[in-house]
C-alpha cells in the first residue's frame, strides 16, 4: 500500500493518527487497562505512527496508560498532549499561565514515561492570559528540549496569528468533518498560509459518520454524546436521516463510512491529519485499511451538498462548554 506522508513541524507523519481519549474517557465504557495496551501495541504495529492525548483524558489516566503500554518504543511514534483544561472536583475552567503550562508539563513527562514531547497543546485559549504570554513560556520549553513544538486546540485564525508572531506554531487541532465544518470559516487557510498542520479531531463525527450511532439511548450513561445538542431528541432524528443518505455513498464506493469520512477529511488539503479515536482494534484496522484511497471529486459534491452546516441539525457544543471554544462560529 502507497500512502501519503504529511508532515507536522517537519517530522513526517502517516495520515492517519490515533487519538487515544476514548481509551480512557468520554465515549462509553473504557476497555480494560491490558486490552487498551494492547490495542496500542497493534496501532504502532499497523504503522500508526502520530499519538495524540492530553492530560484531563481521564485525569491523567491516558498519560499514564500510554508511558507503561509504550515505555519500550517511544521512539517509533510521534507524541501530542495538551494542557490548559482544569478539572478540579467541580471547579472548571482554563489556565493558561507560565506556571501552569511548566507544572503540567512535568506532570505529563513524568506520567508519559519521556523526556520530551513532540507537540505540546494549549487545550482551550485561556482568555485571562495573553496567547502571546502562553506562547513565549511554551517557546522556553522548546529551547530546553522538554518539548518540541507548539500546538493550539480549538482556537481561531486570529489568536493562531497572534500566536505564531510570537513563535511558530506547529498544529492547530479542532474538530474537523462533514458535519463540523467550522475550520472552513478561517482556520483552515490561515494554518495553510502559516505552514501549520491543521489536526482534525472527531473527522468521523463522533463516530456518527462510522455508523457507529443509531439509538442515543443506547450509549453509555457517561458518555458525551448524551449531552450533545445533535444528539437531543428534537435533532438527532433529523440527523439520523442524512446518516442513512451518507451510508449509501460510502456503499456505493465500497468502503466503510468511517473510510468514507476520513477521505473527505484528508482530501481537504495536503496540510491536515486526522487522528480518530476508537477503543477496539476491528476500528483501528478499518480507519487504516484505505487511508490511501481519496473520493472523486463527484463524490466529494455529493457528500458537501448533504452534509454541511446548513443541513445538520445543532450546535456542536451547549451553551456552557461553547464559552470556552474560540474557533469560529458560522452566523
Amino acid at each position: 500500500m502507497s500512502i501519503s506522508k504529511r508532515t507536522i513541524n517537519g517530522h513526517s507523519v502517516n495520515p492517519v493518527g490515533l487519538g487515544c481519549m476514548s481509551l480512557s474517557w468520554a465515549y462509553g465504557v473504557p476497555p480494560p487497562e491490558e486490552d487498551a495496551s494492547k490495542l496500542l501495541h497493534r496501532a504502532l504495529d499497523l504503522g500508526y505512527d502520530h499519538l495524540d492525548t492530553a492530560n484531563i483524558y481521564g485525569l491523567g489516566h491516558n498519560e499514564t496508560l500510554i508511558g507503561n503500554a509504550l515505555n519500550g518504543r517511544r521512539e517509533e511514534f510521534f507524541l501530542a498532549t495538551k494542557m490548559g483544561l482544569v478539572i478540579d472536583g467541580d471547579r472548571r475552567g482554563v489556565d493558561c499561565s507560565p506556571a501552569a503550562i511548566r507544572r503540567c508539563v512535568e506532570e505529563s513527562l513524568i506520567r508519559l514515561q519521556t523526556d520530551h514531547i513532540d507537540l505540546y497543546y494549549m487545550h482551550r485559549r485561556d482568555f485571562n492570559v495573553p496567547i502571546e504570554e502562553s506562547v513565549g513560556a511554551m517557546a522556553e520549553l522548546i529551547k530546553e528540549g522538554k518539548i518540541g513544538s507548539i500546538g493550539l486546540s480549538e482556537m481561531s485564525a486570529e489568536t493562531l496569528r497572534k500566536a505564531a508572531a510570537e513563535h511558530p506554531i506547529a498544529a492547530v487541532q479542532t474538530e474537523y468533518s462533514l458535519w463540523t465544518r467550522n475550520p472552513e470559516i478561517a482556520v483552515l487557510e490561515a494554518c495553510r498560509e502559516l505552514g501549520t498542520t491543521l489536526v482534525a479531531f472527531s473527522p468521523v463525527g463522533r463516530g456518527v459518520l462510522a455508523n457507529g450511532v443509531r439509538d442515543v439511548n443506547a450509549l453509555a450513561e457517561k458518555d458525551l454524546r448524551r449531552n450533545m445538542p445533535r444528539f437531543n431528541e428534537d435533532n438527532w432524528p433529523k440527523n439520523l436521516h442524512l446518516v442513512d443518505q451518507y451510508n449509501a455513498i460510502a456503499a456505493e464506493e465500497g468502503v466503510t463510512p468511517a473510510q468514507l469520512s476520513l477521505a473527505w477529511v484528508l482530501s481537504r488539503g495536503e496540510h491536515i491529519v486526522a487522528i480518530p479515536g476508537t477503543a477496539a482494534i476491528a476500528h483501528l484496522e478499518e480507519n487504516l485499511a484505505r487511508w490511501d484511497w481519496e473520493p472523486s471529486a463527484e463524490t466529494q459534491a455529493r457528500l458537501d451538498a448533504l452534509i454541511n452546516q446548513a443541513s445538520v441539525a445543532g450546535p456542536r457544543y451547549g451553551e456552557m462548554i461553547q464559552k470556552t471554544i474560540d474557533t469560529e462560529e458560522f452566523a
